[in-house]
């Protein structure tokens, strides 16, 4: 299986290339959380775009994000086969997270104008119809697809990093566009480190 290695082996490169920290993320800005080999549930092998809330918080919570490694068989196209933009997108949906999974949102590599939010550098995400359909009008191929989302009240997330739930990672344009997102979770565990 070559791909699977050269897939293995990109990702291994963004991992060295400093993507990955061991070390406490600051949650005040765009992050990866990566779900610890003793979670359960649906966030087990999870590899999550978290971002902070700050004032504009969605129903009390103080992050919100998406499970960036979850594909499903399902296409924009076949999600909505009679909406003529719509239905000549084959890009596959994620499934984002457990809340609102009949939602769908974009993160997309330019600025979609009115009704989306800046990421970070020149990543955006549509949260409007409007900016989604702009998404899906004028650059679909440079977009990935969530149903759904993930939500931590204040404080919450910070404990479950702290119990060991989590691990952190520094968020990635690579990361959130990798072609091959089966292989994410098990290459950002981190290593156990030697021993002299």
């Amino acid at each position: 299986m070559r791909t699977g290695f050269v897939a293995r082996f990109a990702l291994g490169c963004l991992i060295a290339a400093g993507t990955f920290s061991a070390r406490a993320q600051d949650l005040d800005k765009p992050f990866l959380l990566v779900a610890s080999p003793q979670t359960k549930g649906f966030y087990s092998r999870a590899v999550v775009f978290v971002m902070p809330k700050g004032a504009e918080r969605v129903g009390g919570a103080e992050h919100v994000g998406f499970v960036i490694n979850r594909v499903t068989r399902t296409t924009v196209a076949a999600a909505f086969p009679d909406e003529p933009h719509s239905a000549k997108v084959d890009e596959p949906i994620y499934l984002g997270g457990p809340t609102s999974p009949q939602a769908l949102y974009a993160v997309v590599r330019n600025d979609p104008g009115a009704g989306s939010r800046r990421l970070f550098g020149e990543i955006f995400l549509a949260v409007s119809n409007d900016a989604l359909d702009r998404v899906i009008r004028e650059s679909p191929q440079k977009a990935r697809y969530f149903a759904g989302f993930a939500t931590w009240g204040p404080g919450e997330l910070k404990r479950e990093i702290a119990r060991g739930a989590w691990f952190t990672a520094e968020a990635d344009e690579g990361m959130l566009f990798h072609t091959h997102p089966a292989y994410m979770w098990a290459a950002l565990q981190p290593r156990p480190q030697a021993t002299r």
